[in-house]
């Protein structure tokens, strides 16, 4: 009865497919001198055509896109898009269209390879403030990622194939960055414990403090993914960025990566940062208490935002499927930092405990054997 149940309620429902926006202009870097595509090199930090050898700084590129992305950004700055929807772009070099979903700022075209920065999807609330861009190449993740079963008995074999490697991918990931005012109070118990001995008698003295601390910081660029796609816990592990590398966002820019847009607005966001703030906080003004471990039974906190941004960080990602599950590692674009979590073989490990058991067994019957002889002599 429950399944016939199940069956009249799904034919109630009314399929509702995703809306597909057409006749969007992808847009991509030119080659000032040929027309051609234009790839950004991390290490030159500069724009590159293969074409015909020419090589652009981010200077000599503004002025040509400067007044292209005034116009697009007041065109689509009042753009609302619906949840769920599909987009469909025309590829500026084969013609070919590219879907993508409403997370995605630049893909790649599958049919030419040619990137396409999607710059509408980057306009009005969507356009980030800064960008760092990448500082490591590709080669540099892919090669980490080959290293990862170095010193590791147990990671699967053919888990870091050729095949996984090459589906290495840069992608700038959304952020947000908080400049938050910190302010607290804190009460806390302390003891300090002595111990000492007279004759056969020990002695020890617990001797209880009342710590009263008041103090206020300024932390900066407090980072907090902006996406769902992606794991916080994975993104945290690559920190620390060097937001000294922060540069005005250009499109320009996204050449030869993918990118995402926001999906967490900064409100939202904004608890994540409140709480790694105040960890932070309380951790900084209970190392001031000199009185054994505090503990903390009183706290009076306050956060006040000053600023933040929108911005965009590089990171190099792979995901990997094995045993019916996925593993992801993610290299940080600009200092390298490689994170992830490596598979175990289980039948290897079986096999090197069982292994083991049998050395261990067997060194305890010759010793046992050879405590027999000598103790029969």
């Amino acid at each position: 009865m429950a399944e016939k149940k199940k069956v009249e309620e799904t034919e109630k429902v009314e399929e509702k497919k995703p809306r597909v926006k057409k006749n969007t202009t992808a847009i991509d870097s030119r080659c000032p001198s040929c027309g051609s595509k234009l790839t950004f090199s991390p290490k030159k930090n500069k724009w590159t055509c293969k074409y015909c050898n020419s090589e652009f700084t981010i200077e000599e590129l503004s002025t040509k896109y400067k007044s292209a992305a005034s116009k697009e950004k007041n065109k689509h700055e009042d753009l609302e898009e619906d949840e769920g929807n599909y987009f469909e772009y025309n590829c500026p070099d084969c013609g070919a269209i590219i879907v993508a979903d409403e997370q995605t700022s630049a893909t790649f075209c599958v049919y030419c390879g040619n990137t396409a920065i999607l710059k509408n999807k980057l306009a009005g609330k969507f356009h980030p403030k800064y960008i760092i861009p990448f500082k490591t190449e590709v080669e540099e993740a892919k090669k980490a990622f080959k290293n990862i079963s170095r010193g590791r008995m147990f990671v699967p074999k053919g888990f870091n194939n050729e095949e996984n490697i090459e589906k290495i991918r840069g992608i700038y990931i959304p952020f947000w960055l908080y400049n938050i005012m910190y302010t607290a109070t804190i009460d806390a118990k302390g003891d300090d414990v002595t111990h000492w001995r007279v004759g056969r008698t020990h002695y020890t003295k617990t001797d209880t403090y009342d710590m009263h601390r008041k103090g206020n910081m300024i932390f900066e660029k407090v980072p907090v993914d902006g996406s769902t796609r992606f794991d916080n816990d994975l993104m945290n592990s690559i920190e620390p960025f060097d937001y000294k590398d922060l540069v005005e966002y250009n499109h320009a820019y996204l050449s030869g990566f993918l990118a995402e847009k926001y999906d967490v607005d900064e409100q939202d966001s904004y608890d994540d940062a409140k709480r790694r703030v105040e960890n932070s906080g309380e951790r900084e003004i209970l190392n001031t208490c000199h009185h054994g471990a505090p503990r903390v039974y009183n706290k009076d906190i306050n956060n006040v935002v000053k600023d933040f941004y929108y911005v965009l960080l590089p990171v190099y990602m792979v995901n990997v499927k094995y045993m019916g599950k996925y593993y992801t590692f993610a290299m940080n674009g600009q200092t390298g930092k490689f994170v992830g979590n490596i598979p175990l073989n289980k039948k290897k490990v079986f096999l090197v405990t069982l292994l083991s058991l049998l050395v261990c067994f067997g060194l305890a019957f010759l010793i046992m054997c050879i405590a027999f002889v000598i103790g029969g002599k």
